[in-house]
């Protein structure tokens, strides 16, 4: 789309991980399927071999949350990281005056020239929640020319070129860990990392033990499945205690909450001021929420809400416009 506009155009790939992957860009076949595309539009490909700093930004840290009892979310870290600081960079020393990317999300200019942050036309696609860590100063050179379009519209669009990644399945787990034979991926993946420990599984409203979990690390706030109390009826992870391995469980009710505290707050372009009015999306697909900026989070509107794992991104709006983020605390 950008050439036919007109612009010189390069296409690059970020190699990110030099171990198993399933799926995404940390698929072994993801660089060849770049390098075919680039091929097929006559256009000139290179390899950025970002795999140190993919380690050191994204992979350690995403086990090292799990070793705290948190849920971190790796795809928001790459972005904020790698795609939008690590590759951004190095396009602008090369030269180039812009990224541009596939994410169906929009970058619209103001009369002023500031760009605006909305979400992607296609609602069912929309991925302007993985950007929202983004600020103006990395929207002034980035580009996401399908954001108008619906993914039916782009695999159309790519059928007609030819390209032969038009039919390819969407990513939908965690990259950089593969699937495979035995124990769950992320419990395989975590185990060659960090220490899994077993932890108590108490009552929040009684404080008795109702059983154990076999590693407290694989736990999110919200699980009701694998928690060793469903004698007692359905219970949820209320919270997860690294320090004194215990995880806490309650009713559907007990995992109602008022709002979200925020650490990591970041702001597309000035920052709103406690009491301003926002939708708080909590997950990459989910509802969004009306909610108060607070003076340390947020505060739901319409009643108590589920809580959000701790480590999670929410992502704010103003209609359809990012306007920030933060990190569930």
């Amino acid at each position: 789309m950008l050439a036919e506009e007109g612009h010189d155009v390069v296409a690059a790939t970020m190699k990110l991980w030099g171990g198993a992957g399933d799926s995404g860009c940390c698929s072994v076949g993801d660089v060849d399927d770049a390098r075919r595309v680039a091929t097929r539009l006559s256009i000139d490909h290179h390899v950025f071999n970002f795999a140190e700093d993919f380690e050191r930004k994204v992979v350690a840290p995403y086990a090292e949350a799990h070793a705290r009892g948190l849920t971190p979310n790796p795809c928001v870290e790459c972005n904020r990281h790698l795609k939008f600081r690590r590759f951004l960079d190095r396009a602008v020393r090369l030269g180039f005056d812009a990224v541009a990317t596939g994410h169906h999300a929009r970058v619209l200019k103001d009369d002023d020239g500031r760009p605006r942050l909305l979400r992607g036309r296609d609602t069912a696609k929309d991925q302007s929640y993985v950007l929202s860590m983004l600020t103006v100063r990395e929207l002034t050179r980035v580009l996401l020319p399908v954001g108008e379009l619906t993914k039916s519209q782009v695999r159309a669009r790519a059928a007609a070129l030819g390209l032969p990644t038009a039919a390819k399945p969407d990513s939908q787990e965690v990259c950089f860990i593969a699937a495979g034979p035995g124990q769950g991926p992320r419990e395989r993946f975590l185990a060659q990392r960090i220490e899994l420990h077993p932890g108590r599984v108490v009552d929040g409203a009684s404080g008795s033990v109702l059983g154990t979990v076999a590693a407290l690390e694989l736990v999110t706030v919200g699980q009701r499945r694998g928690l060793g109390a469903s004698a007692c009826g359905p219970r949820y992870a209320l919270a997860v205690d690294a320090g004194s391995a215990t995880v806490t469980v309650g009713s559907a009710h007990d995992l109602l909450t008022d709002g979200v505290e925020l650490t990591g707050r970041t702001w597309v372009a000035s920052p709103l001021p406690k009491g301003a009015s926002v939708l708080a999306q909590l997950s990459a697909h989910g509802r969004p929420l009306p909610a108060e900026l607070t003076g340390t989070g947020l505060r739901y509107l319409d009643g108590p809400q589920r809580r959000v794992a701790p480590g999670q991104t929410v992502a704010l709006y103003v209609d359809d416009e990012v306007v920030g983020s933060g990190i569930a605390a």
